[in-house]
């Protein structure tokens, strides 16, 4: 016979798989349809996995929960041509599906990489829609790496600015800063690895609100945080050592991909991953450590989640918002340093193994 706790048990699982599902994550174009698929072969926890594209063969070969072919009419599913105004009429073409899509939505979560047609010129106008909704829009992107051109870099600006404004939070991450952390690694694995470093971030931010944890952050912590919080920058770090808090939190705060001074900012999402045998005294030397970066006011929200399977472990992710400036690469792009330096250009061709001509 089932009982009164097992029937609310299951009213409220069945409230919570709702709840999960206004959270949703869209990829535009192929860099952003890529990541929709590595998270959906990663097994992600509640969001519903959207992917956007104006080329049909792609979209065919994409793992997701929902696919949208965009400008059927204008693009013929061909594709975009590496120009974003075409993708952003595709999407405009289509801007009752997309609508129909983010619909119902509390949060949605963009990606896609910039300096494309379609991910580039899709992606502003999802994230104005979205806006419109009265959703909470999250994008995190990448930037692409010098050696694919000036032109490329143009149409990355173009989308940049349109995106700045239909967002709530955009974190960008510079494709050329994986050198630092991957070098001699061939462009195509580079391209990979920065859609892994894409799903990773954005599998972190959603865990925080869908999986349920030892101390959770709800939906309205959340939006504290992020709403109109302009740029943002995320960062993670793990450790397995005696000193495991400490090292996993400054991994996270001086992780190569982050180029942002975080001095001052004014909040911050904390979420810890640890074993069962983590200290208090582990979680106040993670906290004192991002607290000491942040303005003194500043407003931390952590959530923690243990792993029953793992012995001396720790692994912090921070998404550090309300920036005191945007991004020192973003405002290098913007003054027009578009180009390396010869020394600079020679040695990224050296370790991608690529040749510009």
């Amino acid at each position: 016979m089932v009982n009164d706790t097992e029937i609310f048990d299951k009213e409220l699982e069945e409230y919570l798989a709702q709840a999960t599902k206004r959270i949703k994550v869209i990829g535009c174009g192929g860099g952003g349809s890529n990541t929709i698929s590595t998270l959906y072969s990663m097994g992600i926890e509640g969001p519903e996995l959207i992917a956007v594209n104006t080329d049909v063969r792609h979209l065919l070969i994409t793992k997701a929960h929902k696919k949208i072919l965009v400008g059927k009419q204008l693009t013929k599913g061909l594709g975009a041509g590496k120009d974003p105004k075409v993708g952003e009429e595709a999407a405009k073409e289509s801007e009752q599906e997309l609508k129909k899509a983010i619909e119902g939505s509390d949060v949605i979560f963009i990606t896609c990489g910039l300096g494309g047609g379609t991910g580039g010129g899709v992606a502003p106008v999802v994230a104005e829609i979205a806006k419109k909704m009265g959703t909470l829009v999250i994008a995190i992107c990448t930037w692409p790496f010098s050696v694919e051109g000036a032109n490329i870099w143009d149409n990355a600006l173009y989308s940049l600015e349109k995106l700045e404004n239909n967002v709530d939070l955009l974190v960008i991450i510079p494709n050329d800063k994986l050198q630092a952390l991957y070098p001699n690694i061939p462009l195509m694995q580079a391209f990979k690895v920065a859609d892994s470093l894409l799903a990773n971030a954005l599998k972190d931010l959603t865990e925080l609100l869908t999986k349920p944890g030892y101390i959770n952050v709800d939906f309205a912590d959340f939006r504290s945080i992020v709403a109109g919080s302009g740029y943002g920058v995320f960062g993670v770090g793990e450790s397995n050592s005696e000193n495991k808090a400490t090292e996993a939190v400054q991994r996270a705060l001086n992780n190569p991909l982050v180029d942002v001074d975080a001095t001052g900012a004014k909040a911050a999402l904390v979420r810890i991953v640890a074993s069962p045998d983590v200290t208090p005294t582990d979680i106040n030397k993670i906290l004192d450590t991002v607290k000491s970066v942040l303005d003194p006011k500043a407003k931390i929200i952590q959530g923690i989640t243990f792993e029953e399977d793992k012995k001396n472990y720790v692994r912090v992710s921070l998404t550090i918002t309300k920036l005191k400036a945007p991004p020192s690469f973003v405002l290098g792009i913007k003054s027009g340093e578009k180009e390396l330096k010869p020394e600079e250009q020679k040695k990224l061709e050296s370790d991608l193994g690529i040749e510009v001509i």
